[in-house]
């Protein structure tokens, strides 16, 4: 009999707003925590506790920081430079852009303008409690077309998270000295962590432990977008400088635990995903191989996870049980 050794290493997480590095093109469309703090007050009061919040006052007075901002030539860290899209919220009102805060709720959930009041009409007369079944699906798939991440879109929430943090700019790693990724993340600890605001299971009782099953699709998911963005990452670099060396290995070790889940769990489906991450020779200046290659992960583990619900993956847990809460998990005052 085979052992499978399989240890929870995932890296970068973190939570993308929707901009690109050059500036905030979806900043209009920035609505602000404080709208979703109406309905969703204990949420945005985790949120409060986290070190996401605390990047609008800390970020750019980080030594470090500062460092690599004048490497780049960035005299404005919070103003006009490619740290906005990861590491605030910004928005953009007649034509001024300004930062509001850090890394905040529209950050995972889209920006709202177009969406934050479908996504809470109920219907006339009705409430939360009194919606019909109906209704709720019609509201979502609206709130969702109008450019709402559904929380519960696992792979399409997750993303957000690897948009930002396994960094895709060599000249950003290279020249400024910013890491190519941060260590010592994965999604079941971080997100099980302090920035876990659970309350919508609950009622707003009390702040949720991620179920088990949830957690078996997260521990997956994270290592499919590990090598998704991976072989994107690895696809921009031109020289086999730090920022190409970092993003090969790093994509060498998310394929191989891909290919490890695959035969654990002998699923017929991430052995297709793994074949397709296979399929991108990790050398620089191949970037229509890689990029094709991560195309073909994307569809497929995005299909997987539409597909699958965690329910009979439990030969995970003994791995996931590593996974220990990233930082102190809020709970609301009795």
């Amino acid at each position: 009999m085979t052992t499978h050794k399989l240890t929870c290493v995932c890296f970068i997480g973190s939570l993308l707003l929707g901009l690109s590095l050059s500036g905030a093109p979806l900043a209009h469309k920035v609505e602000g925590p404080q709208s979703c703090a109406e309905c969703h007050a204990e949420s945005v009061e985790a949120w409060r506790q986290t070190s996401h919040f605390n990047t609008f006052n800390e970020m750019h007075r980080r030594p470090e920081a500062r460092e690599i901002a004048q490497k780049l030539g960035i005299k404005r860290i919070k103003h006009e430079s490619m740290c906005l899209s990861c590491h605030y919220t910004s928005q953009e009102v007649d034509g001024s852009l300004d930062v509001i805060a850090g890394i905040s709720c529209e950050s995972c959930h889209g920006p709202a303008v177009d969406w934050v009041n479908l996504h809470n009409d109920y219907g006339e007369g009705a409430t939360k409690e009194t919606e019909t079944a109906e209704h709720k699906a019609t509201r979502i798939q609206k709130s969702v077309d109008a450019g709402m991440i559904n929380p519960r879109d696992l792979y399409s929430v997750a993303t957000n998270c690897y948009e930002c943090h396994l960094v895709p700019n060599e000249n950003l790693v290279n020249v400024g000295g910013h890491p190519a990724g941060s260590k010592g993340f994965e999604l079941v600890s971080w997100l099980d962590g302090e920035v876990r605001h659970n309350f919508q299971r609950t009622d707003g009782k009390f702040n949720a432990e991620i179920p088990a099953e949830q957690k078996r699709m997260l521990f997956i998911i994270s290592i499919i977008l590990e090598t998704e963005h991976g072989l994107r990452g690895t696809a921009k670099a031109t020289s086999a400088d730090t920022y190409g060396k970092q993003m090969a290995t790093r994509t060498n070790t998310a394929i191989k635990k891909l290919g490890q889940v695959a035969q654990v769990l002998k699923s017929e489906e991430l052995a297709a995903v793994h074949a397709a991450a296979k399929s991108g020779k990790l050398t620089i200046n191949n970037a229509d191989e890689l990029n094709a290659a991560a195309d073909k992960v994307k569809a497929l583990g995005a299909d997987f996870a539409q597909r699958n619900d965690g329910s009979s993956f439990a030969e995970l847990d003994k791995f996931i049980a590593s996974a220990k809460p990233k930082g102190t998990v809020y709970k609301p005052q009795e």
